[in-house]
């Protein structure tokens, strides 16, 4: 029941976000927006209680940006994360490539991105929304005791990128997910490199 209700919040803040650049969207030029996906691979840092490590996290987003300016355009985006617990130094020797003493925290994010061409080459790229997520930590307690949790809170972040054509772009990102309950904190930031591609 708690996960529909979670569908059902994240489309109702996707349809949201879509009709307000929607809005706006009229008086500006459309030779900056469209759709458009993108992918994050990092190095994740979580430094929270009985946490203080690094793994590598991955990121996978979609939607929609209108042009609002002949350089900046606003949009929508849903995507999927997962930041906790996956170890790639361990696919080149015999350790687990995913470890399940660690945060495994992974989710679903929908929100607006933002898109600031500095040149016709350089860009940069700003996004906030929702975060729904699910992990697994250890309390900050005397005696932690480790448990499985999910809720939603927020995420933010900030890049700067490259537009290799008019359709392709690569940058580096700074994203920082928000994941606190129950006295457990396992709120993660990763930096990233990323590659886009604008339909």
């Amino acid at each position: 029941m708690k996960t529909k209700k979670t569908l059902l919040a994240l489309a109702l803040s996707a349809a949201g976000l879509l009709a307000v650049p929607a809005a706006f969207a009229q008086n500006g030029p459309a030779d900056n927006g469209g759709w458009f996906i993108n992918g994050n691979v990092g190095r994740t840092a979580i430094n929270q209680g009985p946490y203080d490590g690094h793994d590598t996290g991955y990121a996978l987003n979609g939607g929609y940006r209108w042009s609002l300016a002949p350089n900046f355009a606003l949009g929508a985006e849903v995507g999927y994360n997962d930041l906790g617990n996956i170890h790639a130094k361990n696919i080149f020797n015999s350790q687990p490539v995913v470890a399940d003493n660690k945060s495994q925290l992974h989710g679903w994010t929908v929100g607006a991105n933002a898109h600031l061409d500095l040149s016709p080459n350089w860009y940069l790229s700003g996004r906030a929304g929702l975060y729904s997520w699910t992990g697994h930590g250890l309390s900050n307690d005397v005696n932690p005791v480790r448990r499985s949790l999910d809720s939603n809170s927020w995420y933010a972040g900030a890049g700067v990128g490259y537009n290799i054509t008019p359709n392709l772009s690569v940058g580096v990102n700074y994203d920082y997910f928000d994941a606190q309950k129950h006295n457990i904190d396992l709120s993660t930031d990763m930096v990233s490199a990323s590659a886009e591609y604008r339909f």
